[in-house]
């Protein structure tokens, strides 16, 4: 099939700012739906691909695809500012694609992380156009997508400032006379020496970023969930929704949560009965790795968004919403199931048949490292000694593997080898013996700790560990809670040292068959930098504290008879 394209379209907004826009569709003379995509990234780039795939097997199936670099970005005019313009620059742009001459006026909304919340801002304004998104690896709220758990997601706020914002600009702006070479060679020594950056305190210390993106210290200014991030995305906004959504994440995906609380709240709140039917697609992917691939581990060859069929998919899901085709049997969730790595269709999330079973911790009070004597069972705890370890803000857990987005950060992605961290003394580990059956957990899973602290305020982290014959100790999910938001993200409250606390940890969610003979493992700790920032101890505003404010802190896990500590595993038995 011949494309026509038509590059850097103005588009008018209405304040008059004009936005680049480049236009895919079919030469034939006709009118057919539009598949919009709106990105800070460059339409130029490839980088929008990987969650999209290429333009023409859209055209081919009688779409036309608009692709638009945002406000402020690359060819468009006005300045940029996070999610600050989206939702009304969205309503424009699609009022301008529908009244288009080769337009149906039927428009949907594709893309994956930034894009994807462009379309759930985009969805909650209404626009009558608007019948259908499909947003991938991200949820709707921006507050998530640079907190979780109260922790600032910290690698992944450089690297999309340095990498993914600045970096790939600053050519531009230094043509504009908006930058200097200067600042380009700054910028190319940050995130060669990340590492310094890393390290660097106070963090909102740091003036080559104040130069170049005075929004990310804005965020650091909000650290609780108040009236600054509520008013990014609307309260009520999965009421005000009236379209379906195609969800799509990857289990080792930073936004992973976020994507599965979409497809739960739109199917229970959404605005319309056609906006109640979600559908949920989730991979072995990361936010950046579509493969199925990682260093450490190879999903086989079914795993990649490739094989996944995903492209297929997506039309399907707009043929039935733009075109009102539905000849689709499918069941509303499909998910790729690790370790027998195979994809399934599912009637829901969670599973209807899940079992939540709680296993225990357990320990002689000595669980530091992985060669301590802390154990997991199905047995509730007598009376046991708690675990204790100091946790010190200069000389943090490092992070391996896992949901992260960090500078070069590919190689340190996934499920990663654990055992260079849990030969630490602050670093507790119960395990459950060889398995004798297999054990699939699919499902949310949630950690259950009596904890008490020395500070005012400190972190907890966790992870789920597939733990093989030879020892290997494969990172599955995690997560993290700054014990200062155990109440609420909004209100935060200090403890008192010395008293104890019950915390409930969110670890994300997993699909993974626990084999023969492995074991699993729990982790907790204090610390995982640098994706997560460091919790100073102190109670203070951490994005002011310097080195000299760093405060040690004495942790302790319960895990008795009164205080049974325990690991809720959703338990799929079939």
């Amino acid at each position: 099939m011949e494309i026509r394209i038509e590059k850097n379209v103005m588009v008018p907004m209405r304040d008059g700012i004009k936005l680049a826009t480049d236009v895919y569709r079919p030469a034939e003379e006709g009118r057919v739906p539009v598949l919009l995509m709106r990105l800070p990234y460059s339409k130029e780039s490839q980088i929008w691909s990987g969650w999209f795939g290429d333009v023409q097997p859209y055209v081919q199936a009688g779409y036309a695809v608009v692709i638009q670099d945002v406000r402020g970005r690359f060819a468009s005019e006005g300045t940029f500012v996070p999610y600050e313009h989206e939702a009304a620059d969205s309503v424009d742009t699609i009022a301008w694609t529908a009244a288009q001459s080769w337009s149906t006026g039927r428009v949907g909304m594709v893309g994956g992380s930034y894009l994807g919340a462009i379309q759930w801002l985009a969805a909650a304004e209404q626009p009558p156009a608007l019948r259908a998104i499909a947003p991938a690896i991200i949820g709707g709220d921006p507050y998530d997508q640079f907190y979780q758990g109260g922790a600032l997601q910290f690698g992944k706020a450089l690297n999309w400032i340095l990498s993914a914002l600045t970096f790939s600009e600053l050519p531009a702006r230094i043509r504009r006379g908006e930058a200097t070479m200067q600042d380009l060679e700054a910028v190319v020594q940050a995130i060669t020496d990340i590492d310094a950056l890393y390290q660097h305190l106070p963090l909102n210390d740091l003036p080559l970023l104040q130069k170049l993106a005075p929004f990310h210290f804005k965020d650091l200014e909000h650290p609780d969930y108040d009236e600054y991030w509520q008013q990014k995305f609307y309260k009520d906004a999965y009421e005000r929704i009236t379209i379906p959504a195609l969800n799509i994440g990857g289990w080792f995906d930073l936004y992973l949560n976020k994507t599965i609380a979409n497809y739960q709240r739109m199917k229970r709140r959404g605005g319309s009965s056609n906006a109640r039917q979600q559908q949920l697609i989730i991979g072995p992917w990361s936010h950046m790795n579509t493969s199925g691939n990682f260093p450490e581990r190879d999903f086989g060859p079914l795993a990649s968004v490739a094989a996944s069929g995903l492209t297929q998919a997506q039309i399907r899901w707009f043929d039935r919403w733009l075109k009102e085709s539905d000849s689709s049997q499918e069941k509303p969730v499909k998910l790729f199931v690790m370790g027998i790595n195979q994809w399934r269709e599912e009637e829901d999330w969670p599973l209807p048949d899940t079992q939540y079973r709680p296993y225990y911790l357990h320990s002689a009070g000595r669980a530091n490292t992985a060669n301590g004597n802390g154990t997991l069972s199905l047995e509730q705890p007598g009376e046991e000694p708690e675990d204790v370890y100091l946790y010190d803000p200069r000389y943090p857990v490092p992070t391996v593997g896992g949901a992260t987005l960090m500078p070069g950060g590919q190689a340190n992605v996934g499920p990663r080898d654990q055992r260079s961290v849990e030969r630490r003394d602050d670093v507790l580990c119960y395990t459950t013996a060889p398995l004798e059956r297999l054990v699939e957990v699919t499902g949310p899973i949630q950690l259950h700790l009596s904890i008490s602290s020395s500070a005012r305020d400190t972190d907890f982290t966790a992870k789920l560990i597939d733990v093989y014959p030879d020892g290997r100790s494969e990172l599955t999910s995690d997560g993290i809670l700054r014990v200062r938001y155990r109440e609420s993200l909004a209100r935060p409250v200090l403890m008192q040292p010395g008293e104890v606390y019950q915390l409930c940890l969110d670890l994300q969610a997993t699909s993974n068959v626990f084999l023969v003979g492995h074991r699993i493992r729990l982790e907790i700790s204090s610390s995982n930098f640098p994706r997560f920032d460091r919790n100073t101890n102190t109670g203070g505003t951490i994005a002011t504290e310097g080195e000299q404010n760093l405060v040690q802190a004495v942790n302790r896990v319960y895990h008795d008879s009164t205080r049974p500590s325990h690991l809720l595993l959703p338990i799929i038995e079939r």
